[in-house]
């Protein structure tokens, strides 16, 4: 029987776990899928060489980033973003095994929201600098798509802040990107701090989160007449794309 996993620390719920295995039981697949709670990520190979059937992981925080050094190789687009989020484990002969990474955020991100943009789309804003705010800047420059970060504190040359955002800035920065957990369940009562009433049906605002399903950053948009949009169909899309990753 396959084998696959998700490490990570702390493992709360996990979305991989149940998609998985229902998947498997579904489409008749001798496979399952488990949770591999490491501590420290230098027991990540313990996890690898104790599970000789391990086929695949996924890999969660605090390991995205840490797991590279681990790995044999990253795909051209991982390696510009620096964080892993799938594992391919291939067995060679006499026991060798080839760790390869991937990201497929970027892949469930960009099929996601490539089919909401419009020729007016040209710059995006991206909510967040943390590792899910480098597969969304990626994804959008792979769509042609001029991206610059907004945080709370000036972190590097080139982000702004919540306050810099100036009414030019919302006119031309029209797609938005909320890469932080600000609305996520259970806090729904808040959202990015960034100016709503600045807003217009030109906007499109992407939420990462999908639970609530609509937040209060989408509600908000949407009172402005902007598209907006949950990180629910990006998930999915992520899940099918480890699938294809880990059989390709």
């Amino acid at each position: 029987m396959e084998k696959y996993g998700l490490i990570g620390y702390p493992l709360r719920h996990s979305f991989s776990i149940g998609y998985f295995n229902e998947k498997f039981k579904s489409e008749g697949i001798n496979a399952e899928y488990v949770n591999f709670e490491i501590p420290s990520i230098n027991n990540f190979m313990e996890v690898i060489e104790e599970n000789p059937n391990l086929c695949g992981l996924n890999v969660t925080i605090p390991y995205k980033e840490q797991v590279i050094p681990f790995l044999d190789e990253l795909d051209r687009d991982t390696a510009k973003i620096g964080a892993v989020n799938v594992i391919k484990i291939i067995r060679q002969p006499k026991g060798k095994v080839k760790l390869v990474g991937y990201n497929s955020d970027i892949i469930g991100f960009t099929q996601s929201i490539q089919p909401l943009l419009q020729p007016h789309h040209k710059k995006a804003l991206i909510l967040g600098t943390g590792g899910a705010s480098k597969a969304v800047y990626h994804g959008l420059k792979n769509l042609g798509i001029e991206s610059i970060f907004v945080s709370r504190t000036h972190k590097a040359d080139g982000m702004l802040t919540y306050e810099e955002l100036t009414p030019e800035i919302m006119a031309e920065y029209t797609v938005i990107v909320n890469s932080t957990p600000v609305g996520m369940f259970p806090k729904v009562d808040f959202c990015p701090n960034i100016p709503y009433e600045l807003l217009t049906p030109n906007h499109l605002l992407y939420d990462l989160l999908y639970n609530p399903n609509v937040t209060l950053f989408m509600k908000k948009g949407e009172a402005q007449g902007a598209v907006v949009k949950n990180g629910l169909e990006m998930l999915l899309l992520q899940a099918f794309a480890a699938w294809e990753i880990w059989h390709k």
